[in-house]
């Protein structure tokens, strides 16, 4: 088990920033709990009411809320309002994710926050932005999904393209805002509203790969997809992945097997141009070849040939048992009340991070502290 620390990493930038969250759910609250893992002071403001909805499902909510502390304020009364403006004065960052507008109308719309500290950087996450036609819309990860280009891309042999479990849509507007942040925060930085769309930030990602099809009738033709750069399934139901890129992987796997893999021995594919415009016949060979073996015998061989493969987890444990990651201490039980094993915040760093140093407040676990704390800073 990892130590835990109330003191956050000296050597970090953020370190000493206060970050006020009235963030909810996933992608505000995952964007500060980068900002908290490395070392900023972030509190997570909420209602009195039952607070984040994401405290429902504690595994998740633990996960997104550690190294914060709360406080609880309802926004809608005199009280609240002053109380949260008053920490407006302490604070570096307010970070927000209402639809456009509902601030302005709590009476704490940018203006009002640059008014009263006017170094303070109001970040906005929202599904469209602040302005253009679909600024007022609701919306949620796969609607964002849907707009930004990620079905326009194939990724299966056949053509078909599914909705990954994985929120991406949420996760990578939240990476664009705790970057953003981070930038706006530096030393020397002034007062800002930063308007980060979840919608644009995952288009960001998907029209990479979406516009160079822009003239291409098929898009499979566009060589996204290749034969050998897919999952496989062995002989026991098991499954791997192969990444045969470049040819000198491919040529040492089918030079290398062609002893037990005969259907292998053939340079007709040698060339990466050449084994993408025959993708089928590419998947079809390997799916035959692999089938044949079980994964302990691939595990073996693989290995051995140093081809680029990786075991496909298909189960939570997969994660925690796998011995690259239990080296790197990627997952730990943070402390004996967490939900679930957490993983660390996934960079090294030399000069060291203890990630785990708070556990995930309870709601207004520190509203007393905090209120003291403004009323001697008077």
């Amino acid at each position: 088990m990892t130590s835990t620390s109330p003191a956050p990493p000296p050597w970090s930038a953020l370190t000493g920033k206060r970050v006020l969250d009235l963030s909810r759910l996933l992608p505000g609250p995952y964007a500060t709990s980068m900002l908290a893992d490395l070392g900023a002071d972030v509190i997570k403001v909420e209602d009195p009411a039952g607070g984040d909805l994401l405290r429902f499902a504690p595994p998740l909510f633990d996960t997104l809320n550690r190294n914060k502390r709360s406080i609880a304020l309802d926004l809608r009364t005199d009280d609240g309002r002053d109380t949260f403006l008053r920490l407006v004065r302490t604070a570096d960052a307010v970070v927000e994710s209402f639809r456009p507008g509902v601030l302005d109308r709590l009476g704490l719309g940018f203006g009002t926050l640059h008014a009263i500290n006017p170094k303070l950087v109001l970040c906005s996450l929202t599904g469209y932005g602040q302005s253009g036609p679909y600024a007022a819309k609701p919306g949620h990860e796969v609607n964002f999904l849907g707009l930004s280009g990620f079905f326009a891309v194939p990724g299966r042999i056949d053509g078909a393209i599914t909705r990954p479990g994985v929120r991406i849509g949420d996760m990578a507007g939240a990476m664009h805002a705790a970057l953003a942040l981070t930038a706006a925060l530096a030393d020397g930085g002034e007062g800002q509203h930063i308007d980060v769309s979840l919608s644009e930030s995952i288009t960001a990602w998907c029209s990479l790969f979406a516009l160079p099809l822009l003239d291409i009738e098929d898009p499979l033709a566009a060589g996204l997809v290749q034969g050998d750069n897919d999952v496989f399934t062995t002989a026991d139901g098991r499954v791997l992945s192969l990444a045969t890129f470049e040819d000198k992987f491919w040529h040492r796997l089918r030079t290398e097997l062609a002893p037990e893999c005969p259907e292998l021995d053939t340079a007709e594919y040698d060339r990466r141009a050449d084994r993408t415009a025959a993708k089928e016949q590419v998947h079809d060979l390997l799916h035959q070849v692999f089938a044949a073996r079980d994964y302990d015998w691939w595990h073996k061989r693989l290995t051995e040939i140093d081809a680029p493969w990786a075991p496909v987890f298909t189960h939570p444990v997969d994660l925690l048992t796998d011995p690259h990651t239990t080296a790197r201490d990627l997952f730990t039980q943070p402390d004996a009340d967490a939900s679930t094993p957490q993983a660390r915040f996934p960079v090294i760093f030399g000069a060291g991070l203890d990630t785990f140093r708070r556990p995930a407040p309870a709601l207004g676990e520190h509203t007393q502290d905090l209120l003291d704390d403004i009323d001697m800073s008077r």
